[in-house]
């Protein structure tokens, strides 16, 4: 079905720019170096028109809906493996009223089993750590590494227990590119199938040479789904993010939806946003508002657009040498949108990894703990140099509820971006309870991602 966005009272091919922008193939064309076909790809497909309920978003029903029917389903990213690198190293994952102690074994694999002690029901963990044994703190009931029963105090009284009954329930791992995944049922698509097409997009970003380096959470008051919504789309920046505009192709955002569980947004950058186009705006202006909105200092990191060239061309070719040289790497083959765009994925139901070449973005969401609270977790993966070993995994930073995302101020001018996402997020569940129709109603292009997740929550619901 051919489906077209307007633009006032223009119909514009998808794809394109929502007024004289051009489109994103016609921008990926500027490349200096060949870009990969996955990513010229158009993989929309028009999924209806008809508005979503805001029950969704607010139903204490809906909300346990979801506990019970997706979750369990679903591969969940718990952990990088950087987080427990050596044997005993462990991660307490917990999300919706389950706890996970995900560990490393002595053959270097990783199993996650249920924390919880079959005696008398207590966690057997309450943060993470390292361990070769996992000892209750009430009576003493002890469990190895492996989940099997290692001690039990005064065995005497529990002649009716077996080893293999005080086995610790176990739930499914599954390891792609440094990411540690679980899922509490076992059965379901490997991780290969449910991820596709990363590991082929992936193949050569290669996210297991990445570590941390930045980790930062807070809880947000609304639904983890209105929370996730935000970055589903990058068209609210002409309104929440304005100060994207000079260099950020906002409106030429190439959307697109895999199966059920993968989509993505491709936005490139070093371009004027098709807002501002007729503004007359030289590509010196682009790049200069490119290293500003960046957090870089014109004056001291100048970039001279050569004569012939885009600030696009110029960026890249700047951030080329710049990642080269940081990660060790020959990365003079890179396209320009693999060093400069937001290639920006999303695996239902609540994980996002960037691609690329650049130090990427990884969000999390999960509900903490009802429908009307969210952990928001960014995460910043870096390249770790060819040659070094992974530097430790930092704690994550959990910013209380007064501070805002900006006062860690270790990731620069990104906490501004987030707040400015984040002032949005209260007022949209508010407004979600109070609405009097009900209903909220989504783009067919540029929230078809929005639309792809809840078409495929609904086909969890209704099947378990």
């Amino acid at each position: 079905m051919d489906i077209r966005r307007a633009s006032g009272d223009e119909a514009v091919p998808l794809g394109q720019g929502r007024s004289e922008g051009d489109s994103w193939n016609d921008i990926l064309n500027t490349s200096l170096k060949p870009v990969p076909a996955f990513l010229r790809e158009d993989s929309y497909e028009y999924r209806g028109s008809e508005p979503l309920s805001t029950e969704r978003y607010t139903s204490p029903d809906f909300f346990q809906q979801e506990c019970a029917k997706m979750w369990p389903n679903v591969w969940q990213f718990a952990a990088r493996e950087e987080e427990m690198p050596h044997p005993g190293d462990y991660v307490l994952y917990e999300n919706v009223g389950r706890s996970y102690i995900v560990v490393r074994q002595d053959d270097g694999s990783i199993r996650a089993f249920h924390n919880v002690c079959l005696h008398r029901g207590r966690k057997l963990r309450d943060e993470s750590g390292s361990a070769d044994k996992f000892q209750c703190a009430f009576h003493g009931f002890t469990w190895n590494k492996d989940g099997s029963l290692a001690h039990i105090p005064c065995r005497w009284d529990f002649g009716h227990l077996t080893d293999e009954k005080m086995q610790l329930p176990e739930a499914k791992v599954a390891v792609w590119q440094g990411f540690i995944f679980v899922r509490e049922n076992d059965e379901g698509p490997s991780i290969e199938e449910y991820l596709a097409p990363l590991p082929e997009h992936f193949q050569e970003w290669r996210n297991e040479e990445c570590t941390t380096a930045i980790w930062v959470g807070k809880v947000v008051k609304a639904n983890w789904k209105v929370t996730m919504e935000a970055f589903l789309e990058a068209w609210h920046s002409i309104v929440t993010h304005p100060q994207f505009l000079g260099f950020l192709g906002d409106a030429n955002t190439h959307y697109g939806v895999y199966g059920d569980h993968v989509n993505r947004a491709l936005t490139p950058s070093g371009v004027l946003s098709p807002h501002l186009m007729g503004t007359g705006k030289t590509e010196q202006w682009i790049a200069d508002e490119f290293l500003r909105g960046n957090g870089r200092s014109v004056s001291e990191n100048s970039l001279v657009v050569p004569e012939g060239m885009t600030a696009r061309q110029a960026l890249a070719d700047m951030f080329r040498q710049e990642y080269s040289e940081a990660s060790n790497r020959d990365l003079s083959h890179v396209s320009d949108g693999e060093v400069i765009d937001s290639l920006v994925y999303n695996v239902f139901p609540n994980f996002s990894p960037w691609g690329g070449f650049m130090p990427t973005i990884c969000y999390r969401w999960r509900p903490w703990p009802d429908q009307d609270h969210t952990l928001m977790e960014v995460r910043i993966l870096t390249r770790v140099p060819k040659g070094e070993p992974h530097p430790p995994c930092p704690p994550m930073h959990l910013l209380g509820e007064d501070e805002t995302w900006s006062s860690y101020t270790d990731w620069g001018i990104l906490g501004a971006v987030f707040d400015q996402d984040m002032e949005n997020m209260p007022v949209v569940q508010q407004g979600l309870k109070c609405s009097k129709n009900k209903q909220i109603e989504l783009g067919n292009y540029q929230e078809i991602r929005i639309r792809q997740f809840h078409q495929t929550l609904d086909k969890y619901l209704a099947r378990f």
